[in-house]
């Protein structure tokens, strides 16, 4: 099911001034893999998922993507920064969704879904519309192609998000609490959409509070917490067996 390895962290480290926020990360990804990370707010998940792509730029250690370090290049035992132009080219086989859906207000669904492969990748208007059409349809907003983000409810938007992320065709998908702005009842309508994507077979690393998305979908869980892993395993077992205290106490409060 799940193939070579996607993502590799070894001993990745991130520090904000005095505050050390990731204290020597190590975990694997597998290709066709849904990842995902839990913890309590403040352990450090979605810095570790902002690191993946280079938003934030790693202090120590050493992360890669599908065999090429992120953010760098290795000259003899030395890493050197990558240009902001190679960086954003590392950036196109990664796609991300946020907390906030961070959709151009001024632009129309099909419109937002259409703007990233033009604009970045230089497609055919025609191309970029017919994908996003198509990826619009998937995730169940083919009726709201022409609707701005403001007449969209949170959960609509989100999935618009989803959409747009991978118009640019990425080998790998990142979500940081995609569900977490959104009122209960939407909640659903996302992570259907996510679980479409985990069965075709996309790799998905998920930090999320959906426990029961975690326990259904995926296929390797990481418990997070004071910026290290704690514990780590298959979903199920980790969330029905806790092995760590703290794993123990943290899901005692949302389970």
């Amino acid at each position: 099911m799940t193939g070579e390895l996607m993502v590799k962290a070894e001993g990745v480290h991130k520090s904000y001034g005095a505050a050390h926020i990731l204290r020597g990360i190590d975990l694997e990804v597998r290709s066709g893999e849904v990842f995902c990370l839990v913890g309590p707010s403040g352990s450090g998940k979605s810095t570790f998922l902002r690191c993946i792509n280079h938003l934030e730029r790693i202090d120590g250690g050493r992360l890669s993507v599908d065999g090429q370090l992120v953010g760098y290049r290795q000259k003899g035992d030395k890493l050197y920064e990558l240009k902001d132009s190679e960086v954003a080219a590392q950036r196109r086989d990664i796609g991300m969704v946020f907390q906030r859906f961070n959709l151009f207000p001024h632009m129309t669904a099909l419109a937002n879904v259409m703007e990233a492969p033009v604009q970045v990748k230089g497609e055919s208007k025609a191309v970029a519309r017919e994908r996003a059409e198509r990826l619009l349809d998937r995730v169940g907003l083919g009726d709201k192609m022409g609707n701005y983000p403001s007449q969209l409810s949170g959960g609509q938007q989100q999935r618009v998000a989803i959409a747009r992320a991978l118009a640019m065709e990425p080998k790998l998908m990142l979500f940081d609490e995609p569900t977490s702005a959104l009122d209960p009842e939407l909640v659903g309508d996302v992570l259907d959409v996510m679980r479409d994507l985990a069965e075709s077979g996309m790799t998905m690393i998920v930090v999320t509070h959906e426990m029961g998305f975690a326990r259904e979908v995926g296929d390797s869980l990481v418990f997070m917490d004071g910026g290290v892993v704690v514990e780590s395993g298959h979903p199920r077992d980790v969330l029905t067996n806790p092995q760590h205290d703290r794993t123990k106490a943290f899901l005692s409060k949302v389970l």
